[in-house]
């Protein structure tokens, strides 16, 4: 028989520079990318104030995971729970022919049988209250 090695550690990302994997890179690249333009196109001031908030986007896109699972997967499944409807209901459209044969039929009327047991009889109800009284030492008249 032919041995196959299997592959392990499957969900371990690549690394490309140190501990930094190929997504965490290409996202720094971008923000590093999306700084130099913001550099070229705003004042100090403004330029300070975006990129605080854009690179500590960034940042948290690249390293942070919330419940094992990236952030920015966890960020677009949690903007997918929002949109969906909180209440999912069933809307079933029925065509005008089912909804006439649905009138029209009158289901007929059942008798309600009702099912009772035959009552115990209070002799054999009085010896196996007394087989289980005496934790199985009693034994009824016919079993010896």
């Amino acid at each position: 028989m032919e041995q196959f090695t299997v592959p392990q550690f499957i969900d371990v990302e690549d690394k490309v520079f140190g501990p930094i994997t190929t997504r965490q890179f290409i996202i720094l690249l971008t923000a590093s990318l999306f700084t130099f333009l913001f550099w070229k196109l705003f004042d100090l001031a403004l330029f300070v104030i975006i990129v605080i908030f854009f690179d500590g986007f960034a940042l948290l896109l690249a390293f942070m995971k919330v419940r094992g699972q990236y952030f920015h997967i966890f960020l677009l499944n949690f903007i997918e729970t929002f949109k969906r409807p909180k209440l999912r209901l069933w809307h079933q459209a029925y065509t005008d022919a089912e909804l006439r044969e649905w009138v029209a039929y009158h289901p007929k009327k059942f008798e309600v049988v009702k099912i009772t047991k035959a009552p115990l009889k209070r002799s054999r109800l009085a010896e196996l209250s007394l087989l289980v009284n005496t934790g199985g030492a009693y034994r009824p008249s016919g079993k010896q």
